[in-house]
C-alpha cells in the first residue's frame, strides 16, 4: 500500500467514523430494528447453526434486535481475540459472562479450548467502517476480519459474510487491497447489497 493510500484510508476511516458517532439515539434504536429485518431476510439467512455478530461499539450499527428474532434453532457467537492475531468465536446470551478485552470491548470469558473457528459458522456478520457496492469493506485497519477469513480467498461459503452498517456508511469506494477478504452482502438499515456469488 503506498503512502497516499495508506493516508487516504485512514482520512477516509475518520470521517465516517465520526458521521455514525453523531447519529441521534433515536436514529440509532430504528436502524437496528430495521436491519434485523434486512438481516432475517437475506436469501441465504441461517435457519439453524452458528451465526456471529459483534458487541457494536465506536458508534456501530447494533445486532441486539437480530439477534433477539434469530431462528430458534441458531445459536449466537460473538468474537473472541486470539493470541495468534485470529479471532476465535464464542456462543454467547444475555446475562452470559463478559470481559473486556485489550480495545475495551466485551467479549465471553470462555476458555480457549471452547472457542469456535470462522469454519464452523453458518454466517458471520461483520462491524465496518466503510463499504462499497462491489462488497468491499473498510474496517478499523487492525486486520482481525481479514486473517481470520483469508481461507475464504480460496473457497465459496459458508461461511456467508455480511457487514451490517448505517446507509450513510457507503462509499464511492474503499479502496480494496490483495489481503481485503470481499462480503457476500452488506445490509444497512434500508437495504440488501448483494454481492456476487463466487469466492471472496
Amino acid at each position: 500500500m503506498s503512502t497516499d493510500s495508506a493516508i487516504s484510508r485512514r482520512s477516509q476511516r475518520q470521517v465516517l467514523r465520526e458521521a455514525r458517532r453523531a447519529l441521534p439515539a433515536a436514529r440509532r434504536i430504528q436502524a437496528a430494528d430495521a436491519l434485523a429485518g434486512q438481516l432475517l431476510t437475506l436469501p441465504f439467512a441461517p435457519t439453524s447453526g452458528y451465526v456471529a455478530g459483534y458487541w457494536a461499539s465506536d458508534g456501530e450499527i447494533a445486532l441486539h434486535a437480530w439477534q433477539l428474532r434469530l431462528p430458534g434453532d441458531c445459536r449466537y457467537c460473538l468474537p473472541v481475540l486470539g493470541e495468534d492475531q485470529r479471532l476465535r468465536f464464542a456462543p454467547w446470551r444475555p446475562g452470559d459472562p463478559l470481559v473486556t478485552n485489550r480495545f475495551g470491548i466485551p467479549e465471553p470469558d470462555l476458555a480457549p479450548t471452547s472457542l469456535l473457528d470462522a469454519q464452523a459458522m453458518a454466517l458471520i456478520v461483520l462491524p465496518l467502517v466503510g463499504f462499497d457496492q462491489s462488497g468491499h469493506r473498510l474496517g478499523m485497519g487492525g486486520g482481525w476480519y481479514d486473517r481470520t477469513l483469508a481461507f475464504r480467498h480460496e473457497r465459496l461459503p459458508p461461511p456467508h459474510l455480511v457487514g451490517a452498517a448505517f446507509d450513510i456508511q457507503q462509499v464511492d469506494g474503499v479502496g480494496a487491497q490483495a489481503w481485503d477478504v470481499r462480503m457476500d452482502a452488506v445490509c444497512t438499515e434500508s437495504t440488501t447489497h448483494l454481492s456476487k456469488t463466487e469466492p471472496a
